[in-house]
């Protein structure tokens, strides 16, 4: 069975992009300091683009970030 867990990868892309500009970041710089390329930190932040994102990076963007991993899980409702 497929789930469609769309809302949620664009709330989670559009969380870390929120805080990535909350803290004066660009996308090059915090994949840089992660070690992911960026075009698959672009991907991530996508809100047309379902990438997915494993545990360790979504772990190491919160921590770069210094918030709390659950942030970036919030789900919007005005997505």
């Amino acid at each position: 069975m497929k789930n469609d867990f769309s809302l949620e990868y664009k709330s989670i892309g559009l969380n870390i992009a929120y805080y990535r500009k909350l803290r004066g970041l660009t996308q090059l710089q915090l994949a840089d300091k992660i070690n992911i390329s960026r075009t698959h930190m672009s991907n991530i932040e996508a809100p047309n683009v379902h990438t997915s994102v494993s545990l360790e990076v979504l772990l190491a963007i919160a921590k770069e970030l210094d918030i709390p991993a659950y942030k970036l899980l919030v789900v919007q409702d005005n997505c």
